[in-house]
């Protein structure tokens, strides 16, 4: 029974450099998995929400792209997205690695946090791959490039300090409503991370450059009656015809191994069976296309 006097709620907002884990740090507080995760950056293109809710109070949480210099027009929908954000929200978390090196990407967001009146606090992620005493040094260089009103350190990975975090987020909460039901764990539709979980699998088992030039779009997804299986047609998007090949690989080899990877993790969150069929289409430079990165599920409107 929540005490309606002192429940907190709020949306907090996770950016910071491509591949800093703020998808992995996400998954990791709300305890499921919704976001994707590779080691290769820009992995996350849209924004998405997902939502934690104990006795304190509920914590929208909202994963940002990466902020990166723009190379195509996908790319600058992403910044606008994770810029755009910074403005919508009651408090910041900003990831960044253990390091005292701070280069021009991490200089640039601190330039953005400069420029917003949102509570910034500053998230050490990876602790767990340095030794304890570089902490402080990390610390040290970071306190000078903003105002923040907390810095923790953190392991996405491994859950280190993970109680402790929710513990300060919920400090720099307003009082407020449940926006979403108890059991609510985000607002993307089920189409929507299906269809992330298949190009999860393309980032992590495809050569660096063709999955960034990757989409996927769900062509059907539709249950059987008795409710114990999934029928998924899925079509994956390239922008090359030896991209294609590559995709699908020697007899259908690469999209088989693409698509059992990628059933699993629906299945997992379905909690049923999935018969995943899949295509492959060429889109030359779709990436540059307004008409295309609408059409593939890339819209300003979307992350609204």
């Amino acid at each position: 029974m929540k005490d309606e006097r002192e429940y907190k709620s709020g949306f907090v907002t996770l950016i910071g450099r491509p591949n800093v884990g703020k998808s992995t740090l996400m998954n990791q507080l709300i305890g499921q998995k919704i976001a994707i995760t590779s080691d290769k950056p820009q992995t996350t293109r849209n924004r998405i929400q997902t939502v934690y809710t104990d006795s304190r109070g509920q914590i929208i949480f909202l994963d940002t792209p990466g902020i990166h210099k723009a190379k195509n027009k996908l790319g600058e929908y992403m910044v606008t997205v994770a810029e755009r954000t910074l403005k919508e929200v009651d408090l910041i978390l900003w990831l960044v690695e253990p390091t005292t090196f701070i280069g021009a990407g991490e200089r640039h967001i601190a330039d953005q946090l400069r420029q917003t009146d949102t509570p910034v606090m500053l998230v050490i992620n990876k602790i767990d791959t340095i030794k304890k005493e570089v902490i402080l040094s990390c610390i040290d260089a970071y306190k000078e490039q903003c105002n923040f009103t907390q810095i923790i350190p953190v392991s996405a990975l491994k859950g280190e300090n993970k109680e402790e975090l929710l513990r300060l987020i919920f400090s720099c909460l307003p009082k407020g409503p449940q926006y979403y039901e108890e059991d609510t764990i985000t607002d993307q539709p089920e189409r929507q991370i299906a269809a992330e979980f298949i190009r999860e699998q393309t980032l992590k088992l495809l050569s660096d450059e063709i999955p960034h030039g990757i989409a996927v779009a769900i062509d059907q997804m539709k249950e059987r009656s008795g409710g114990h299986l999934m029928d998924i047609d899925a079509t994956i998007i390239c922008e090359r015809d030896s991209h294609k090949g590559i995709i699908i690989g020697k007899q259908g080899s690469m999209l088989k191994k693409i698509g059992t990877k990628a059933r699993i993790e629906i299945e997992n969150l379905l909690d049923m069976k999935v018969n995943l069929k899949l295509w492959v289409k060429v889109k030359k430079d779709w990436r540059d296309s307004d008409f295309l990165i609408k059409n593939y599920g890339y819209r300003e409107d979307a992350a609204d």
